[in-house]
């Protein structure tokens, strides 16, 4: 009997390891399947940290799951000149210390270039840690400060419109709707105070009179204080620089002030999540966006529609829904730099010159051009005018 237990318990722990062999396996994407499925030769890796948590999680799971599928793509396809891709992605809970812990451990695994945060804070917080270890970077973030001043981030680049790009765009929608006086309201963040220092630099250059400025925080269930301030205002329009679910929030409540004023987000918004969560509220809102949402609508000979089409046909075969704009961030993140890796091998100081040489690369979110003054590399024409719809994207004129 004795010898019987001691079977049993040896046999138990022996299921205890296994499972504890296979949930670690797990938590790279593509995982031991991909480090053998092409012709023996060593793997190439890279390393993801995302918001898949937290505040910022509905911009994170897209870019997560878009990662983890065209890693499956590339290794499926041979890989990099034969070498499988190891692709590592690490959740930092959209929070700045984890978002520098997961760079730290990326860093010892000795991975060729890390992508991410989703988020302007996290990604931020990471720029100081991998330009000191010289690792090359790609944000998935708007703020123009994660890539400028451009001589102090050598090794840092992004895929997501910057929001000077964004600001042009809601400007010129502005003066040509004869729109001077506006409201302005930003989340406390990264993210906010980017879109904050970019709209009013441009307000002044473009005499647009900012008439209330108003700031919330990422976590705030309530915007009725700040918004009843707009209401007794004269704005005209009112510019949002937020994600959800607080920009939802917000704009549920302007709907319930019966604020008359034009609704305009940043692309802060740019997906269901943002029009779920605002439970009808978001009807009416104007935004710039990626052509992404509106692929229908633009014409047949827009120089993105191809790839814009097939990444929708891909992730819509692979997830049954369909994918967004942050998503779109993560194709272009990933495409890049294995671009930079076939042409450079694996070293860190070439991969980042490829990047920084990066050319005409048609990508989700636009048409990349990176240069030694640009680590963004899109310009205005990346993005379109929309208005939601019935809780759809609908391009306008």
């Amino acid at each position: 009997m004795k010898n019987l237990l001691k079977f049993k318990s040896s046999n138990i722990m022996l299921v205890a390891v296994l499972a504890l062999i296979i949930l670690v396996s797990g938590c790279a994407a593509g995982g031991e399947k991909d480090k053998q499925n092409v012709s023996g030769e060593e793997s190439y890796k890279i390393g993801a940290v995302i918001d898949i948590s937290g505040n910022s999680s509905s911009l994170g799971v897209p870019e997560r799951d878009t990662l983890q599928m065209l890693v499956e793509n590339l290794n499926a396809g041979g890989g990099i000149n034969g070498h499988p891709v190891e692709l590592t992605i690490l959740d930092n809970k959209s929070d700045e210390t984890e978002a520098v812990l997961a760079a730290k451990t990326l860093i010892e695994q000795d991975v060729l270039a890390v992508l991410g945060c989703a988020s302007s804070g996290p990604s931020m917080a990471m720029i100081n840690t991998l330009q000191k270890e010289k690792v090359p970077m790609i944000s998935m973030a708007a703020a123009s400060s994660i890539v400028e001043p451009v001589e102090e981030r050598h090794w840092v680049f992004k895929t997501a419109q910057s929001d000077i790009v964004t600001v042009s765009n809601i400007i010129s929608y502005l003066k040509e709707n004869g729109l001077t006086k506006v409201a302005f309201l930003y989340m406390n963040n990264a993210y906010g105070d980017g879109g904050k220092k970019a709209f009013l630099t441009a307000a002044r250059e473009n005499n647009v009179e900012v008439v209330v400025e108003e700031k919330f925080e990422a976590s705030d269930k309530d915007m009725t204080a700040q918004l009843t301030r707009v209401k007794s205002s004269p704005a005209q329009a009112t510019v949002v620089w937020a994600i959800p679910p607080s920009a939802s929030i917000l704009t549920k409540n302007y709907r319930d002030l019966g604020i008359a004023a034009l609704l305009i987000h940043s692309h802060g918004v740019g997906n269901q999540k943002f029009i779920d969560l605002a439970q009808g509220a978001a009807d009416g809102v104007i935004l710039p966006i990626g052509k992404l949402t509106v692929v229908e609508q633009i014409p047949d000979d827009d120089p993105q529609k191809k790839v814009l089409q097939s990444y929708i046909d891909d992730y819509t075969k692979k997830y049954n829904m369909l994918p967004d704009s942050f998503g779109g961030y993560a194709w272009d993140a990933f495409h890049l730099v294995v671009k930079a890796i076939e042409k450079a091998g694996p070293d860190r100081g070439a991969i980042r010159d490829e990047l920084e040489n990066t050319r005409e690369f048609v990508g989700v979110s636009g048409v990349f051009n990176m240069s030694p003054r640009d680590h963004n590399g899109l310009d205005k024409e990346s993005m379109v005018m929309v208005r939601i719809e019935n809780g759809k994207w609908k391009l306008l004129d």
